[in-house]
C-alpha cells in the first residue's frame, strides 16, 4: 500500500524531533572551540551561573555528528575550593599550678607531631585573659611560641560568643606550657591539641555593584545591601570597617532567593547564608557553602552600642571547571538552562584515577538561545486553513463512503 505523502511528512517531523530532542529542552548553548585530544577541561565563566539551576545540573556538553545525531560528552564538575584537615594530637597533662603570675598547664606531647592550634574549654563563663603559649624539649629552657594571646568569653541575654582557640605556626616540642593571666581558678575542662592543614582554593574576586548602609535605630541595626554585577557562586564575603575599640556583634548574612513584583513593588524572598559574630578578635572573612547568588543582605545587631562604621565589602567564589571526555571527532556544545534536568550520572565518575590530571583549556563561544523551532514547525498542521479543509474533506469522504457501502448492503 502506498503510504500518502501527509503521513510521510508528519513522520520526517517526528524524526528530526527526536535527533534534536535533547536540546531542545535547554535554552542556550556555546559552542567548544579548540578539541583535539580526548580529554579537556571547560572553565564555566561568570556570565552562565545566571541561566543554569542552583546545583549546576543542567549543564551538558552536547555533539551533532554528520549524520543528525545528538551524543553526550561526558563531564566531572570541579569546584576549586580550600581543603581543611585537622589532626588531633595525643597528649597528657602533667603539671598544673598557679603564682602571682597566674596559672599555668603542662602538656607533654609523645609525638614528633607538629602542632599549630590549640582549643580551650572552660567551665568558667565571661571572662576576658590574656595568655601566653611556650615550649621546650627538657622543661628547663622554655621557647616563647605567642604572647599576650586573647581569650573571650561572652554570655549574655544578647550575646553568646567564645574566643577559647590558640593558632599558630607549627612547632614541634615534647613539652608546651600555657600561663593564664587569671586572677581566679580558670577552671580548665580540657584542652585538644591538633595539626590544621589549610590548602587554599582558587578564588574569583566579584564586582560589587551596588553598597549601601542603612542604620535601622528603631530596632539597633544595621542593615547592609550588596547587589553583585551578575549572579555568580559565592562563598566568602569580607566585611570592612575601621574601629579602634573591641566589638562583638552577632552578625546574619542572607540572600535574595526570590522576587514578586507587586502594585507596591518588587518583595524579595531571603535564605540564611551565615550566622556568627562580627568581633575585633577574628577576621572578618566569613565562609559558606558555594551558593549562586545576586543580592545579599548583612545584618548586624547592635545592642545598646554604637553602629560599626563599615566602609565597603568584598565577595569571592571558587572557580568552577569541567574536565570532559570527547570520543568522536564532531562540533560540540555546552548546553545549559534546563528547569526540570536531573543531575547527569556518568561512568568516568568512578573511574577518576583514569583521568589526566592536566588537560588543555577549551575556548568557549558567545552564548546562543536555542529556539524551539521543533514547536513552531509543527504549529502549521493545526493553524492552516487548507490542512483543516483537508482533513474535514477526509472526514465526508469517509463518512460518504460509509453510508454508499450500507446503502448497497439493503
Amino acid at each position: 500500500m502506498k503510504i500518502p505523502k501527509n503521513i510521510l511528512y508528519v513522520l520526517f517531523l517526528l524524526n528530526t524531533i527526536v535527533v534534536f530532542g535533547q536540546m531542545d529542552d535547554y535554552n542556550y548553548m556555546r559552542p567548544l572551540n579548540g578539541i583535539d585530544a580526548q580529554w579537556h577541561q571547560v572553565e564555566i565563566s561568570s556570565e552562565i551561573f545566571s541561566n543554569v539551576r542552583p546545583d549546576l545540573s543542567d549543564i551538558r556538553i552536547f555533539g551533532i555528528t554528520e549524520s543528525n545525531d545528538t551524543i553526550e560528552a561526558p563531564y566531572i564538575l570541579k569546584v576549586a575550593a580550600e581543603t581543611l584537615s585537622q589532626n588531633s594530637i595525643a597528649f597528657k597533662q602533667i603539671n598544673s599550678s598557679h603564682t602571682s603570675e597566674g596559672y599555668f598547664y603542662t602538656f607533654e606531647v609523645p609525638t614528633a607531631d607538629a602542632v599549630n592550634h590549640i582549643k580551650l574549654d572552660f567551665d568558667t563563663k565571661n571572662f576576658d585573659w590574656r595568655v601566653k603559649l611556650e615550649g621546650s624539649q627538657d622543661q628547663k629552657n622554655w621557647f616563647k611560641i605567642v604572647d599576650d594571646y586573647r581569650i573571650l568569653s561572652l554570655h549574655n541575654a544578647q550575646t553568646d560568643f567564645e574566643f577559647t582557640e590558640l593558632a599558630f605556626p607549627a612547632s614541634k616540642y615534647e613539652f608546651y606550657r600555657l600561663q593564664i593571666n587569671a586572677e581566679n581558678d580558670p577552671k580548665l575542662n580540657q584542652a585538644k591539641l591538633y595539626q590544621e592543614t589549610r590548602t587554599e582554593g582558587e578564588t574569583i574576586d566579584y564586582q560589587i555593584k551596588d553598597f549601601k548602609v542603612d542604620e535601622n535605630s528603631n530596632k539597633n541595626k544595621t542593615e547592609i545591601s550588596i547587589r553583585l554585577a551578575e549572579a555568580v557562586p559565592v562563598s566568602q564575603l569580607r566585611i570592612n570597617l575601621e574601629e579602634q575599640f573591641d566589638y562583638y556583634r552577632p552578625i546574619h548574612i542572607s540572600y535574595v532567593s526570590d522576587s514578586t513584583k507587586t502594585d507596591k513593588g518588587w518583595v524579595y524572598s531571603y535564605r540564611n547564608l551565615k550566622t556568627g559574630t562580627l568581633n575585633s578578635l577574628e577576621d572578618h572573612n566569613f565562609k559558606f557553602n558555594s551558593t549562586i547568588l545576586q543580592k545579599l543582605k548583612v545584618t548586624i545587631s547592635n545592642g545598646d552600642n554604637q553602629p560599626l562604621n563599615i566602609t565597603s565589602a568584598s565577595a569571592k567564589g571558587y572557580e568552577h571547571n569541567l574536565t570532559a571526555r570527547f570520543t568522536e571527532p564532531t562540533n560540540y556544545y555546552l548546553v545549559y538552562g534546563n528547569p526540570t534536568a536531573s543531575k547527569p550520572q556518568y561512568d568516568i565518575a568512578r573511574f577518576t584515577d583514569k583521568i589526566p590530571a592536566t588537560s588543555s583549556l577549551l575556548n568557549l563561544g558567545d552564548e546562543q538561545v536555542l529556539e524551539k523551532t521543533q514547536t513552531e514547525r509543527m504549529a502549521p498542521l493545526f493553524e492552516n486553513k487548507i490542512w483543516l479543509w483537508a482533513i474535514m474533506l477526509i472526514v465526508i469522504v469517509g463518512i460518504g463512503w460509509l453510508t454508499l457501502g450500507m446503502l448497497r448492503k439493503k
